[in-house]
């Protein structure tokens, strides 16, 4: 079976946004560490403004290179380093519905920066002649949109609109969203346990009681691992 690779234009928020793309982008590493060291001497700053003596407490000393490097590397890489080439297959005349479950979720509020975690749900049919995507490339999807600044409900359209561009000639894309946000568990209102679910669905999807919407809502309720829809 062959694979087909593709470069997509799979960014749809204004370039420089928290839950889009840094200018520049994709960073090369030399780039990065100007970032980290710029980042760094501001993250010091923001300390100081806070009444925070960090350079004297061995706790915190090299807090602003760490905070730098983790926003850098890991909490907002998808606005800095680019995913790898997206696979697709020929469906090899495979026409009905494809789910991947439980795809863990890290992200950030883009309000206060603090953590989103979840999961997130995908199903798509494919059409006639259509592709399949590789497996693995759903999780690199989420990875690359959650590891920015976000708002649930646009990352989950953005998710939608990537699995629609890939998977050619589909008839149907459907994403739900499933998190737990800590900006409402630590702060403002201060309760845990609450969960957003987000949905966003097209073709055969679209419409409640269509069976393929059904087949994937019934889907989730298998061994969702406690995330309840």
């Amino acid at each position: 079976m062959a694979e087909n690779k593709k470069k997509y234009d799979i960014e749809v928020v204004q370039e420089g946004f928290a839950n889009g793309v840094a200018p520049g982008f994709p960073l090369n590493d030399e780039q990065k560490q100007k970032m980290i060291e710029s980042a760094t001497e501001a993250y010091g700053k923001f300390l100081d403004a806070l009444g925070c003596d960090w350079k004297n407490d061995p706790n915190s000393n090299d807090t602003p290179r760490r905070v730098a490097k983790a926003y850098v590397n890991d909490l907002w890489a998808g606005r800095y380093t680019a995913m790898s080439p997206i696979t697709s297959f020929p469906s090899d005349g495979y026409d009905g519905i494809v789910i991947e479950r439980n795809i863990p979720l890290t992200s950030m509020c883009s309000h206060h920066h603090q953590t989103i975690g979840g999961v997130v749900h995908v199903g798509y049919i494919v059409g006639e002649n259509g592709k399949v995507i590789g497996l693995s490339k759903l999780n690199r999807v989420v990875e690359h949109f959650g590891r920015r600044g976000a708002i649930q409900e646009q990352l989950t359209s953005a998710i939608h609109n990537v699995v629609d561009k890939i998977c050619e000639n589909n008839l149907g894309v459907i994403i739900t969203v499933v998190a737990t946000h800590n900006c409402v568990s630590c702060r403002g209102v201060k309760h845990r346990g609450a969960a957003m679910v987000t949905t966003k669905a097209s073709g055969v999807f679209r419409h409640n009681g269509n069976d393929a919407r059904q087949e994937f809502f019934n889907s989730l309720k298998i061994n969702n691992g406690g995330h309840q829809i």
